[in-house]
């Protein structure tokens, strides 16, 4: 096999060469102490014009983890995310919490405070933080939301370590693995240091379904009178949309998401049945559940005791979770989309025994389909001129001027039913662990991936400070990556304050109408923030002002290439 060879050099020059050769494009980092090794060899890289990973300064590790998550989503190759040891990885940890409920793949990584005090190695100590930032075991703060940690104690391992980490990353469930890199380790010397390239440690093929519970779920769907598909995960890849269309459409099966996180079904698809999938488990006699972690919330809306329940994903039973218990008569391992064309080629030896049933299946979802948008219509009537401006509204309008291309970013309450989704790879709601602040990182991420494309992040007042706003503000000019932040302001938790009214809908909070430790008493202006950074911001409080505030912040974008932010004053809930 081919090999490379570093001829002499340090084990951080040896680390960066291989990164580079496995093809990680960027390193969003935000660097400490430990980090001197490191700083050093890209300086050399750097002066010798060699190939490396490119540096991104990323004033806070939330923002950073993130950027690395949303240049995944549009890249498909997971990138290098360093931090300063513990305090760094602290700061880092809701955006693994996402990572790993998303089953999102990153390289996490973090120096480890020197362990020498007496020198005699380079790299040893030499602060008086070097004592006190030291942990007995570092990885057992993330230990239970990676796939794998692991510290690299020398060179002899570091190839094996690096592609371990790549590999394990890319396997499904695909999820965060996080590596240590003591500062004496980067700093020790290598001679004549050789790696195989390409390597050959690369990630397992995902999982493909057992054929004969294929079959057995094609039988179920075959003789069922209303089953229903429920989803919240399918699109992650983007091959996923194409391969549920045709699922749906072999059996006239209607799909409903809950919670959508990806782009699984054109909207404009005849089985396309919105984002409430209560609203059709009363009448469903099958229910097939295709990566989703909670189809619906049992003490609310579930469905009939006899009705069958088909899970289907990379892990139906989210094993990684210490309880959820929905009924399951079938579970299939596989990946969304072999699965899904499996099922279908299933389905479609069973169409000849079903195409009355079928038929009358497709007329009846058209009717409720085409009432269901009625109704979509109506309420979006009713919005356009309220004041605060209502969601529903800004959504619509956000709608009419994004290109088929344009990426959105949803931690915000803007309304799916608005939007028209059809591309793959168009709308993101990743937040899956509910660590709010991903917005932003996300955004910037995906922009970095996909430079020609708009990204617009839409996040709510709350979500807004937690995505720790002016670092992201900062990468945005500093990098040039224009993006558009609109801040849905309500001044609430609105989450906060609907899941009190669903626990004591009666009581003395709800009856207040000013529930305690819900409300921003404070209004903030959060326009005047992006223009630190040398951004276009602008505070929108009239609903008819919404188009053109919309057309202006994408012009400054597109024309002058800086990031713009509408502080939007809208409805809560």
């Amino acid at each position: 096999m081919p090999v490379k060879t570093i001829e002499s050099g340090t084990v951080a020059d040896a680390y960066i060469d291989l990164l580079a050769d496995r093809g990680v494009d960027f390193l969003f980092a935000n660097a400490g102490t430990d980090f001197a090794p490191l700083i050093e060899a890209l300086a050399k890289f750097e002066g010798q014009g060699r190939k490396m990973p490119r540096p991104v300064i990323v004033p806070h590790e939330n923002v950073a983890i993130h950027m690395a998550l949303g240049h995944y989503l549009q890249s498909g190759k997971p990138q290098l995310v360093m931090v300063h040891v513990n305090v760094g990885t602290a700061n880092a940890m809701c955006g693994l919490m996402n990572a790993w409920r998303g089953n999102l793949p990153v390289l996490f990584t973090s120096g480890r405070t020197p362990y020498s005090e007496e020198g005699g190695v380079l790299g040893a100590r030499t602060g008086e933080i070097h004592w006190p930032q030291e942990m007995r075991d570092q990885g057992a703060m993330v230990r239970e939301i990676v796939k794998w940690d692991y510290e690299i104690p020398n060179a002899t391992v570091l190839e094996q370590s690096v592609d371990r980490a790549l590999a394990l990353t890319m396997s499904e469930p695909k999820g965060p693995v996080y590596l240590t890199l003591p500062r004496e380790v980067l700093a020790g010397p290598v001679e004549n240091f050789t790696y195989t390239s390409p390597s050959r440690r690369l990630p397992s093929t995902p999982p493909f379904p057992d054929l004969n519970a294929i079959d057995r779920a094609a039988e179920l769907i075959a003789k069922a009178e209303n089953p229903v598909i429920v989803s919240a995960s399918v699109g992650r890849d983007w091959d996923e949309p194409a391969k549920l269309a045709a699922l749906a459409d072999v059996f006239a099966i209607p799909v409903t998401q809950r919670k959508p996180r990806y782009v699984a079904l054109d909207s404009e698809h005849p089985m396309h049945l919105g984002y409430e999938p209560d609203a059709l488990l009363a009448d469903a006699d099958l229910v097939i559940v295709i990566e989703c972690d909670v189809p619906w919330i049992p003490n609310k809306k579930a469905p009939g005791k006899e009705t069958r329940i088909v899970h289907l994903g990379v892990d139906p039973m989210f094993t990684s979770y210490p309880m959820r218990a929905f009924a399951t008569d079938i579970a299939i391992t596989g990946a969304a989309g072999p699965s899904m064309a499996a099922l279908t080629a299933a389905l479609e030896t069973r169409v000849a025994g079903a195409r009355d049933r079928i038929d009358a299946r497709r007329k009846r979802i058209a009717e409720r389909r085409a009432t269901q948008r009625e109704r979509w219509a109506a309420a979006l009537e009713k919005a356009k001129h309220e004041t605060p401006i209502n969601p529903l509204w800004v959504t619509y309008c956000l709608d009419q001027v994004r290109g088929e291309d344009d990426i959105i970013i949803k931690e915000s309450p803007i309304a799916y039913e608005q939007l028209t989704l059809k591309k793959p790879g168009t709308m993101f709601f990743t937040g899956a662990a509910g660590a709010l602040g991903w917005g932003l990182g996300m955004a910037l991420g995906m922009k970095a991936a996909a430079p020609e494309k708009r990204v617009i992040c839409t996040v709510g007042d709350g979500a807004y400070m937690f995505g720790n706003p002016i670092p992201a503000h900062y990468v945005s000019q500093a990098e040039k990556w224009p993006i558009l932040t609109m801040v849905f302001n309500n001044a609430m938790w609105g989450a906060v304050k609907r899941n009190t009214h669903e626990v004591y809908p009666s009581g003395y909070a709800a009856k207040s109408n000013r529930e305690p430790l819900t409300y921003f008493d404070y209004e903030m202006s959060f326009e005047k923030a992006v223009e630190v950074a040398g951004g276009h911001g602008e505070k929108v409080s009239d609903p008819a002002k919404v188009p053109q505030a919309l057309e202006r912040a994408l012009k400054v974008i597109d024309v002058e290439k800086r990031q713009s932010l509408l502080n939007i004053i809208c409805k809560g809930p």
